[in-house]
């Protein structure tokens, strides 16, 4: 019989969180405002007992040119734990990494060597545009129905932007996470 646990790394307060061990290690976006060389996923030491602390101890490039990189996250968190959302056996491994400039969508597994990131996925900006009719994705937030994802551009990369919703162990976009987005142009 298997006894499903919520991920270490999550905390059902922030109290908790705080009495937590720290990070040792953090991901960074770096990307070439040029567009000449893919981005990447920059791994530093931030356990100050490490003789590597501080530095940039691994990397993950993405295939392309182009992407720049932005507001990544995890495709799970505390959120998780909420009572109402059935998936406290979620695990804090994948990062949604997405491209501002590209549209497309890179989820790296830090499993098992969280020095060594791997792409398992890449959803590209048509995928997105059809499924949730947004562009730009910019910020990444993990909560208690999936990953929610604030695009800046419509299908046509043009704004209004909004919030999509995709699954956090699929990575499937599942659609607009709005009900009704109202107007979105002000009155002048």
């Amino acid at each position: 019989m298997t006894t499903w646990t919520p991920d270490p790394s999550f905390y059902p307060s922030p109290r908790m969180a705080m009495k937590a061990a720290p990070e040792t290690l953090a991901y960074v976006a770096a990307f070439d405002p040029d567009r000449k060389i893919p981005d990447a996923i920059a791994v530093v030491d931030v356990n100050p007992a490490s003789k590597t602390y501080s530095t940039i101890i691994g990397s993950t490039a993405m295939p392309n040119v182009g992407d720049e990189l932005h507001h990544f996250g995890w495709n799970a968190c505390s959120s998780c734990l909420c009572p109402n959302a059935p998936h406290a056996h979620a695990e804090r491994r994948y990062l949604v990494v997405p491209g501002l400039r590209s549209s497309r969508i890179h989820i790296l597994d830090t499993k098992p060597d969280p020095r060594k990131p791997k792409i398992i996925k890449t959803i590209e900006p048509a995928e997105v545009a059809d499924k949730a009719g947004y562009t730009r994705p910019h910020t990444v937030h993990c909560g208690p129905e999936g990953i929610y994802i604030a695009a800046l551009g419509n299908r046509e990369g043009k704004g209004p932007g909004g919030v999509f919703l995709m699954d956090h162990e699929t990575f499937d976009v599942r659609g607009q996470w709005e009900m009704d987005r109202g107007s979105q142009y002000p009155r002048l």
